[in-house]
């Protein structure tokens, strides 16, 4: 069960034409790209798909259009209120996705433990038995899942295996610390591309679902790579990691912040994927400012990237 949340996992963002209609078949397209690079499964719609944007019919249409196409699908559960998060975690079911990202309530009661307690218990019981799920940890939500609500979760539903945390460094060592360790039947997963090296290394974390992985693959599968073999010891490794890490800083530090669906868009189109000019929020954009840095740091990282001798260790 606990296989799909390993290895690397791209967020998936959403196509759309300059309406801001969303392209299913350019999602599909990019998927089975990202799996043919070496991706072990995608999520779809974490907030990298906007999923605050598209209708709930948009959002299970493009979650049907992936697992009809054979991709390995995970389902973030992110809506405005229990009964429609209910219903995706139903519909991932229904249509044999392959995993649930659990996100929080929302909007209404975010900060209290009871309404998130009966808030994850709705969506778990809709997903059902079958359909292994992580809690999606992040404090852009507004509420933190300590260790006494997952597992007061996970006693009632062993489907439960894992935890995605979003949060810092200090929030990934308090799940390693007091959630995942020592239990092979739970998973850490990285959610943040800036916290892979702590991540794998000092929080002995089983995978991660990047951001910047979405159009840049190649180069954070070996990051991913290297910080798995620092983890089991390499010193080799562990010193191309770092270095990979801080080269990849500034593009894997817009994964932080608000625009970042904006950034890795821009990016996909510099790494030559038109699909994603637009925006689901057409007069959503960079400004000239930002898009010249990210312009001018993908221009050195790609520099420093072709001259680096870590790209084949």
């Amino acid at each position: 069960m606990s296989n799909i949340f390993s290895g690397t996992i791209p967020a998936l963002m959403t196509p759309c034409d300059a309406e801001g209609t969303p392209d299913f078949n350019a999602l599909v397209e990019t998927a089975k790209w990202l799996i043919e690079s070496g991706m072990d499964s995608v999520v779809y719609c974490g907030s990298m798909g906007d999923w605050p944007l598209l209708s709930e019919q948009q959002r299970q249409d493009g979650v049907k259009a992936l697992v009809d196409a054979g991709i390995k699908t995970i389902v973030g559960t992110g809506a405005q209120n229990t009964r429609f998060a209910a219903a995706h975690a139903a519909h991932a079911r229904e249509v044999g996705a392959h995993g649930l990202m659990v996100i929080p309530r929302v909007l209404s009661r975010g900060l209290s433990p009871a309404a998130q307690y009966n808030h994850f218990t709705a969506i778990l019981e809709a997903g059902g038995p079958d359909l292994p799920a992580v809690i999606y940890n992040s404090p852009y939500y507004g509420f933190e899942t300590k260790a006494d609500l997952f597992f007061k979760l996970r006693e009632r539903y062993t489907q439960l295996i894992g935890f995605k945390e979003f949060g810092g460094s200090d929030s990934l060592t308090y799940a390693a610390e007091h959630i995942t360790s020592g239990n092979d039947a739970l998973t850490l997963m990285v959610g943040v591309d800036t916290q892979a090296y702590h991540g794998f290394v000092n929080c002995g974390a089983g995978g991660a679902i990047t951001g910047v992985g979405n159009a840049l693959p190649r180069e954070v599968l070996h990051m991913v790579d290297l910080c798995q073999r620092a983890a089991g010891g390499d010193a080799a490794a562990r010193v191309y990691a770092q270095q990979l890490s801080e080269a990849m800083n500034v593009l894997s530090t817009f994964d932080e912040g608000p625009d970042l669906v904006l950034y890795y868009k821009h990016l996909m189109v510099l790494e030559g994927h038109a699909a994603y000019v637009h925006h689901i929020n057409p007069d959503d954009c960079l400004s000239p400012s930002q898009k010249a840095h990210l312009e001018s740091q993908h221009a050195l990282f790609r520099q420093w990237w072709s001259s680096w001798e870590g790209r084949k260790a």
